[in-house]
């Protein structure tokens, strides 16, 4: 007997989980963004966005913006750079003008990516190389 699985919110699921918050189409927000969750735009932002969570850009979201994220995923339009400490995606719908910077990177056939692309280490490798050149600073 195959389970039936009951979606009682609204908001999208990806492989990264149920998204906590979604902006929706008509929305527009100016300024700086911060959050520790995840989030999914689907309207049009401007301005800076830090998160130690995920960031989904929807498609049709145009978004004007540095991106600081733990993971991206960017189906939408997203002028500026983008920086994902975990994970950088780009479906096929997504645009990116901007330079990136990510430990692991997908791009689907049909994507438009304007900018240069570099690897990073994985996040939890910085941190722990940080810790001990502080570690090592003290001493």
């Amino acid at each position: 007997m195959a389970k039936k699985i009951i979606q009682v919110n609204k908001n999208p699921v990806y492989e990264i989980g149920m998204i906590a918050t979604v902006f929706g189409s008509d929305t527009q927000f100016f300024g700086d963004l911060s959050f520790k969750k995840s989030l999914q735009i689907n309207g049009t932002f401007e301005g800076e966005i830090s998160s130690g969570g995920y960031l989904v850009i929807g498609e049709g979201a145009v978004i004007k913006a540095n991106i600081n994220a733990k993971a991206v995923i960017v189906n939408g339009t997203v002028y500026g750079n983008i920086e994902a400490k975990e994970k950088l995606e780009i479906q096929s719908k997504g645009k990116v003008y901007g330079n990136i910077r990510t430990a692991k990177l997908k791009i689907a056939d049909g994507v438009i990516f304007e900018g240069s692309c570099e690897m990073i280490k994985p996040y939890e490798d910085i941190a722990e190389k940080a810790t001990a050149v502080r570690a090592e600073a003290a001493n």
